[in-house]
């Protein structure tokens, strides 16, 4: 009877210790959300110093929260602090493995480090996830990888399958755009960077390879407009400037 009555007490500490540790984690997940929330809002004012500040208070409290480790890597990310962030997509993905956007930011980060085989490798397993609600995203940074290891070919493909979801998306519009000036087709070229201005007409970088493509067409006027419209969008920035020399070049060489 006094054994029975052991066994009943132990078990019944047992459930305790195991309902009390259970209600300690929801509390410690609640007071880590609320750390979490304040750092995203952080964020989205582009401060990021403390944004990372609420981030890090949050992971102490608990680190297994995959939304978290993926906010630490954009947090890190936009401070150039990019094996950090590597770091933390990493984790979110070992705590989700089906979190696609942390994937895609962890082949976003090796896109920075250019280390472009790693981020083709993070790329292509997102983008037959058919759960995932921006696959064009992906898409397009495998054609940015791809350009960058001068396949192309293979860039064309990743950017078009981009466009066939979404037309109007202006970085593959634009990326493709150097894919087709790259391969020297010209009328290629002239063709998607026009759309892309047309959609995002402030957009300085556009209308530089607008003016690049011009050029390669042969087609000087319409390449100075372009340029000229380049400084005119981004007065005193480093893509003016060199706006400013490509002009300075058609003009002595006509």
């Amino acid at each position: 009877m006094k054994i029975n009555r052991l066994v009943l007490s132990l078990y019944l500490f047992l459930i305790f210790c195991i309902v009390s540790c259970a209600a300690n984690i929801e509390v410690r997940k609640k007071q880590e959300e609320a750390s979490r929330n304040l750092g995203e809002a952080y964020m989205q004012q582009g401060d990021f110093s403390s944004a990372l500040r609420e981030l890090l208070k949050a992971e102490k409290i608990y680190s297994k929260d995959p939304l978290l480790q993926n906010d630490l890597g954009l947090a890190y990310m936009a401070k150039d602090r990019l094996d950090l962030a590597i770091t933390h997509f990493k984790k979110a993905v070992k705590l989700k493995p089906d979190y696609a956007p942390a994937k895609n930011n962890l082949g976003t980060a090796y896109v920075a480090k250019r280390e472009w085989d790693m981020a083709i490798s993070c790329f292509k397993e997102i983008i037959d996830d058919v759960l995932y609600a921006t696959p064009h995203y992906p898409l397009t940074n495998l054609g940015w990888a791809y350009y960058n290891k001068q396949e192309y070919e293979l860039a064309e493909k990743y950017y078009r399958d981009a466009l066939n979801l979404e037309p109007n998306f202006v970085i593959a519009l634009r990326g493709l755009g150097q894919t087709y000036i790259a391969m020297e087709r010209a009328a290629d070229a002239v063709a998607m960077l026009e759309k892309a201005v047309k959609n995002y007409p402030r957009s300085a970088e556009s209308y530089f390879y607008l003016a690049r493509a011009y050029s390669l067409s042969g087609e000087y006027k319409k390449a100075i407009s372009a340029y000229n419209k380049v400084i005119e969008l981004a007065p005193d920035s480093a893509i003016a400037r060199a706006a400013e020399k490509k002009v300075e070049k058609i003009s002595k060489s006509r």
